[in-house]
């Protein structure tokens, strides 16, 4: 016997959970599928994000960043240590308990929104009059009946070919926050935000860390400028950054793994490391989901073809996240299946691409929202720039850490502000003035007119703003 819902939610991350309760705040009857195991073999709502990203990645971070402040920076307020150890155990135990208070945080949502939870993988089987018939595959195994169907199943660490992940020694996302001991040298291909992050992790912790990056340039998405302050900061910490290789045959035996590459000038070259992370991209996660059996469209990734809408091929079938067109970010995939929620329960749900923000989570933290600069240039328009950089920034020398910048970027005739980008101390917050900034279309001359507290690291975006003017009153 069938269960019938008005709304089923096919995976239980950051998009697929976030439906599944606006949903049922709107009226619905709802149920989430999701099949994130834990070790006991239990629930791990959250997904990718939550179990194997976002944050455990933000954990090891943390731990890995207090071990680093003990180490070199301590001394500088007075502060002495003696006999500074990491227990790399406890570390990941402490990384363990974040992801789990998270995993139940999820389960707590679902029980006091009323959303019925099914433990196991949900597949389409086919259409119907009263909707579309989902299997769960699980330790209870059910057939659901939905009239509107949201798939959040999110997406996969995409490998190298003929180096498949064995979460040993060649790493995913997955593995490398699992990693039991400081290994000695550690490599990695691809300098993107995953890359970047875990590399951070394990330098400060002792790690010889070596990026392989097949572009030419550092960071391609990101802002020039910004890129090229953050990876003199990354230089100086002694994250060894190669550009523009191609990467060989990649071997691995009992002490690690060597990798074949040659560098930007053609030359031969060998990495030998203990451990290998792989961080070129994700792909959608589709495999296993029954799209055939109902017909519905997938592009040549395998990503499901969706409208601004996120509606897909079928009738009632929406689709959310990674596993869909746009970036892939835990809190882009929020806001689709918030507005899918909403648009179900015929509202006008809203998501502005235009102002998501991107954050990575190394020191110095980077991040942006809108248009970079090489885009406006590429684009013809007319711009104009301010930047002020922490140096000058009264709360930044009081923290210790004056590394980086805050870029405003504007338009030449209205002074709309086009694009925001930092690199920096608590970058991640201070981005948040910008997205709000960008959403209600203020001008820079509207943020520097604005009392922000002092002494504050946002002073910083007042100071890029009246930059923009050339005004600005500290620097």
């Amino acid at each position: 016997m069938s269960k019938q819902f008005d709304v089923i939610v096919i995976g239980g991350g950051p998009g697929g959970y976030i439906a599944a309760i606006r949903a049922a705040q709107l009226g619905f009857n709802v149920a989430c599928v999701d099949e994130w195991k834990n070790a006991r073999g239990g629930p791990a709502l959250g997904g990718t994000c939550t179990n194997v990203g976002c944050i455990p990645s933000k954990a090891l971070l943390q731990s890995s960043e207090n071990f680093d402040q003990a180490g070199h920076h301590f001394a500088d307020h007075g502060i002495e240590i003696k006999g500074l150890a990491m227990d790399v155990a406890k570390m990941l135990g402490r990384k363990d308990a974040v992801v789990k208070q998270n995993n139940d945080g999820i389960l707590y949502l679902f029980k006091k929104n009323k959303v019925t939870f099914f433990h196991g993988r949900g597949t389409f089987v086919k259409a119907s009059d009263a909707g579309y018939e989902i299997n769960v595959a699980g330790s209870t195994p059910d057939t659901l009946v939905g009239k509107h169907i949201i798939v959040a199943t999110g997406s996969n660490a995409r490998a190298l070919p003929g180096a498949p992940f064995d979460e040993e020694m060649i790493l995913s996302n997955d593995g490398a926050l699992r990693v039991g001991a400081v290994p000695q040298k550690l490599g990695l291909i691809g300098s993107g935000v995953i890359g970047l992050e875990m590399g951070s992790v394990w330098r400060r912790l002792g790690s010889e860390v070596t990026v392989l990056e097949a572009l030419p340039t550092f960071l391609g998405a990101v802002d020039e400028q910004i890129a090229r302050e953050a990876k003199k900061a990354f230089d100086k910490q002694g994250l060894k950054i190669e550009l523009g290789v191609k990467v060989g045959e990649i071997k691995t035996g009992k002490k690690g793994v060597s990798v074949a590459w040659t560098n930007a000038r053609g030359e031969a070259q060998l990495l030998e490391v203990d451990k290998l992370i792989v961080s070129i991209g994700r792909v959608p996660n589709t495999i296993g989901l029954g799209a055939e059996a109902v017909g519905l469209k997938l592009d040549e990734r395998g990503a499901i073809v969706v409208d601004d809408d996120c509606k897909t091929s079928l009738p009632n079938v929406w689709a959310v996240g990674d596993v869909v067109r746009g970036p892939m970010l835990a809190h882009k995939a929020e806001e689709e299946g918030v507005a899918v929620a909403e648009r179900i329960a015929g509202q006008h749900g809203h998501v502005n691409f235009n102002t998501v923000p991107w954050v990575i989570y190394t020191s110095p933290e980077i991040a942006w929202v809108g248009q970079t600069e090489q885009q406006l240039k590429s684009a013809g328009r007319a711009y104009k720039a301010g930047t002020f950089p922490f140096l000058a920034n009264g709360r930044a020398r009081a923290l210790g850490d004056t590394t980086g910048m805050v870029k405003f970027l504007a338009d030449a005739a209205t002074d709309e502000i086009l694009g925001v980008h930092i690199v920096g101390p608590q970058a991640s917050e201070l981005i948040s003035e910008a997205v709000v900034a960008m959403e209600f279309r203020a001008s820079s001359e509207d943020i520097a007119r604005i009392c922000h507290a002092h002494p504050s690291l946002s002073e910083a975006t007042k100071e890029a703003a009246l930059a923009v003017d050339k005004r600005t009153l500290n620097f």
